[in-house]
């Protein structure tokens, strides 16, 4: 099953999608009598899947994908995107190399238990929303394409062996990145939480549709492609995040997991080649599809739209 958050007769609604067929179908419409907070939020319809995966299949001629449109699967997850850093051995090796990992060393290059950090809320996009420059903070920005993990049963202390019956499904995430901010704060928060660094989507795929430990992923910028790797490639496989995750933090339906980068960043080139206003990323993952973004100059803002926004 195929679920996308789609803006639909104005209201953000969850829906079920055929993209072979270009069609949507909002929840509501397939399951009568659903409650409206299932219908309308993501993270709702995760927490009754039991509802979703006994729904029947849609019967109705359904609506055209090309006219509408998709918002991020999950706009406000219950905490924020739990990401990991350095999990493929290219990409760690490739990252200490490039002088932007706060000084760690070569021999330090692969981690010994996985490196977790997070993306606020406010980072996150939608399939189509422009990948913002803003002032000053333009300078270095870089892509990384990421396979994300949807939890669909939450819990704390999971076993590694239990893991995957607590994921709901999958979808795609470009980590965008200020390396400046990366590198000069020692730390990746500042860096990757910027507003508009989190394109996700263009919808979520059910763990019963695909295996997340053997999936092609790329990236290409201006069609030109920079990442191709396999998830089967992570040092950290999807059981050992969740674990060591859960471990500390009480994992929530809907909550997301973005599982790393493979080579092939702007970074790992000499020189580094960063994003630039217009350029199109996009990020594809076998069997999910195609999260595709512009880059974009954010306008600079009044001082009057700077004071009511820091009110």
């Amino acid at each position: 099953m195929k679920l996308a958050t789609i803006l639909h007769h104005g209201r953000p609604t969850v829906s079920v999608i055929n993209a072979a067929d270009g069609l949507y179908w909002p929840l509501t419409e397939v399951i009568p009598g659903l409650p409206d907070q299932i219908g309308h939020d993501m993270v709702a319809a995760i927490s009754h899947s039991d509802r979703l995966f006994a729904a029947p299949s849609p019967v109705s001629a359904g609506h055209r994908l090309d006219r509408a449109k998709l918002l991020a699967p999950i706009p406000a997850p219950p905490h924020n995107i739990m990401c990991v850093g350095k999990n493929y051995y290219a990409h760690a090796h490739e990252f200490t190399k490039s002088g932007f990992d706060a000084g760690a060393k070569a021999e330090e290059a692969i981690p010994d238990c996985p490196i977790v950090f997070t993306k606020p809320s406010s980072s996150i996009a939608a399939q189509g929303d422009p990948i913002p420059l803003w002032d000053g903070l333009d300078a270095a920005v870089d892509y990384e394409a990421e396979l994300a993990v949807i939890i669909g049963r939450g819990g704390r202390a999971i076993a590694r062996e239990a893991a995957l019956s607590h994921i709901f499904g999958y979808t795609i995430i470009n980590d965008v990145t200020a390396r400046d901010l990366q590198r000069r704060h020692k730390q990746w928060f500042l860096g990757k939480g910027i507003d508009g660094f989190g394109p996700m989507g263009p919808w979520i795929v059910t763990a019963d549709e695909i295996d997340g430990s053997n999936l092609r992923i790329a990236c290409r910028v201006n069609g030109e492609l920079r990442q191709n790797s396999s998830t089967a490639d992570l040092i950290f496989d999807i059981p050992a995040l969740i674990e060591a995750i859960s471990k500390s933090v009480t994992l929530a339906p809907g909550d997301i997991i973005a599982t790393g980068t493979p080579e092939g960043v702007g970074i790992g080139f000499d020189p580094p080649r960063f994003l630039r206003d217009g350029d199109i990323v996009e990020v594809e993952i076998e069997g999910i599809g195609i999260l595709r973004n512009a880059v974009q100059r954010a306008p600079a803002k009044t001082s009057e739209e700077a004071t009511l926004a820091a009110q």
